[in-house]
């Protein structure tokens, strides 16, 4: 995990500066790093963007504890896990992992209310797709069973198109990473599921 030590002190810097401030936290992969917009896109959720670029579902737990020293937000949203995948671990594996950022979440803020955004239909990790769906469902099984103060947010319908593709037009070309149509449908799912206006 060493190579991600840049970027979680570039984080826990930001926690001396704005933790006070943070009325929800995004915490998780470059898909949140990248959204640049995030605070004028979601005002209503006072957010803070703490994604790290290339994270791990597993790296998120590793260094859960220090990025989230002195925050008390009122909301945590997590997107991670595609790179999970991507680099060859199973779904189950993820699964697990979500399982101990959930554990780590209720240790730190108690029955915070808490967002898990569903793995996205990336066109390059396409070939990827049941694994993806897969990890969705047992992840979104376990918030209906067994965690209450968790929801599942959905992205990965929307994201396709009516040939049950993904849509090329939510994505860079790098058919990976958001375009500003992409977070754009972000923005409009995130706001209807916290309950926030725009």
């Amino acid at each position: 995990m060493f190579w991600y030590e840049d970027e979680i002190r570039r984080l826990e810097t930001i926690s001396q500066q704005n933790g006070h401030k943070a009325g929800t936290i995004f915490y998780g992969s470059s898909t949140i790093r990248l959204w640049d917009n995030l605070e004028e896109d979601l005002p209503g959720l006072q957010p803070l963007n703490l994604g790290f670029g290339g994270s791990t579902l597993a790296a998120c737990v590793w260094f859960f504890a220090r990025v989230m020293q002195g925050y008390q937000p009122k909301r945590l949203v997590v997107y991670a896990g595609d790179n999970d995948l991507g680099d060859g671990r199973h779904p189950e594996e993820i699964f697990i992992f979500f399982q101990q950022l959930a554990a780590q979440a209720t240790q730190r803020f108690g029955e915070l209310p808490c967002y898990f955004v569903s793995l996205k239909p990336s066109v390059s990790r396409w070939h990827m797709a049941d694994q993806f769906k897969f990890t969705n469902s047992i992840i979104a099984k376990e918030i209906t069973n067994k965690l209450p103060n968790w929801q599942f947010i959905d992205v990965f319908t929307p994201m396709l198109n009516a040939d049950g593709q993904p849509d090329k037009a939510l994505f860079l070309e790098d058919g990976l990473h958001l375009s500003s149509k992409g977070y754009s449908v972000w923005k409009t799912i995130m706001a209807e599921k916290t309950s926030v206006n725009l």
